[in-house]
C-alpha cells in the first residue's frame, strides 16, 4: 500500500507547489511509482509547473462524477503519473471536495508515494486532502510567521487524523533573523528534512517559456540537490545527489552534501517507512 502524503504550508507563498512537483520527481528517479495529485481545486498550477495545463480531463470532472479517475492520470517528467485539477472556476463551485477520500483509496495500492499539493491555509479543501492522507510534510520558510501558520496546519493534521512526519524549510538563506534548524525542530517537535538554499535557478524554472522542473532542466542546482535529499530520506534510500557534470561536488555543492554524509555513512537504508529524527 502507497503512503498518501499531503504537502500542507498554513498560508502561501513558501514554494510549496515548487516542492511538490520537485520532490516527485525525484522520487520517480529513485525508482519509486509515484503519482502527483494537484489538490489545490480552487487555484491549481501544479500543472503549469510541470507544462501539462491542457490535460482534458481533471480532478474537477472525476470529483463531479463526470469522468472515472483513471481518465484523469497522466504520464509526466521522469515517469511520475499526475492528476490535475481543473482551471474553471464555475466546476469547483459544483465539486465536492468530500469525494476525495474515495478517490484516493482506489488508487494508493498502485503507488509508493501518492503526493498532494495543497491549497494554502485551512480552508475545506485542505481539510478534505489531509484527512484523505495518512501523513503531512509541512513546508515553511525559516521566518517567524511562516512557522506560526505551518505550526498550526500541524495542529489541524492532527485533529484530522493524519500524522506530521517532518518539515521542509524553503527559501533558507543563513541570514541574520531566519529561525534556526534546531529551532524550528524544538517549536515543532518535528524533524527538518532538508533546507532547500535560496536558488535563482528555482524561480527561473517557472519563468521560462518551456517550464521544466529544476529535478528535470539542472538537478545538480542547489535547491535540486536539497530536493533530493528529501527524496532519498522519505524513500528511505541513501543519500545519492544526481550529477550532470563532473566534479560538481566542489564548493558550494560539496559543503552542502557533506552536511548529510556522515549521517548516511552511520545509518542503514530504511524501507518506505517514515522520516526518524
Amino acid at each position: 500500500m502507497g503512503r498518501v502524503i499531503s504537502l500542507i504550508s498554513g498560508k502561501g507563498g513558501v514554494g510549496k507547489t515548487t516542492i511538490t512537483a520537485n520532490l516527485g520527481i525525484a522520487l520517480a528517479k529513485r525508482g519509486m511509482n509515484v503519482c502527483l495529485i494537484d489538490a489545490d481545486i480552487a487555484m491549481a498550477n501544479l500543472s503549469l509547473l510541470l507544462n501539462m495545463q491542457n490535460s482534458p480531463i481533471t480532478l474537477h470532472d472525476v470529483l463531479l462524477g463526470e469522468a472515472g479517475i483513471d481518465d484523469a492520470i497522466y504520464d509526466g517528467p521522469a515517469g511520475i503519473k499526475f492528476i490535475p485539477s481543473g482551471l474553471s472556476l464555475e466546476n469547483y463551485r459544483r465539486v465536492d471536495p468530500e469525494r476525495l477520500q474515495s478517490i484516493i483509496d482506489t488508487i494508493k495500492g498502485r503507488f509508493d508515494f501518492v503526493l498532494l499539493d495543497c491549497a494554502a491555509g485551512i480552508e475545506r479543501t485542505v481539510m478534505a486532502a489531509v484527512s484523505a492522507s495518512d501523513e503531512v510534510l509541512l513546508i515553511a520558510m525559516p521566518t517567524s510567521p511562516s512557522i506560526a501558520d505551518v505550526l498550526k496546519a500541524k495542529i489541524t493534521a492532527q485533529r484530522l487524523g493524519s500524522k506530521p512526519i517532518g518539515v521542509i524549510l524553503n527559501f533558507y538563506r543563513q541570514e541574520k533573523g531566519e529561525i534556526k534548524k534546531e529551532d524550528v525542530m524544538k517549536l515543532l517537535e518535528l524533524p527538518v528534512i532538508s533546507a532547500v538554499p535560496f536558488d535563482d535557478e528555482m524561480r527561473k524554472s517557472f519563468m521560462q517559456d518551456n517550464l521544466a522542473p529544476v529535478m528535470i532542466s539542472k538537478p545538480n542546482t542547489p535547491a535540486a540537490i536539497a530536493v533530493q535529499v528529501s527524496a532519498a530520506k522519505l524513500a528511505g534510500l541513501p543519500v545519492q545527489v544526481e550529477q550532470q557534470s563532473q566534479g560538481f561536488l566542489s564548493g558550494f555543492f560539496g559543503r552542502l552534501f557533506s552536511i548529510f554524509r556522515p549521517k548516511q555513512q552511520a545509518a542503514k537504508p530504511n524501507p518506505v517507512q517514515g522520516v526518524q529524527q
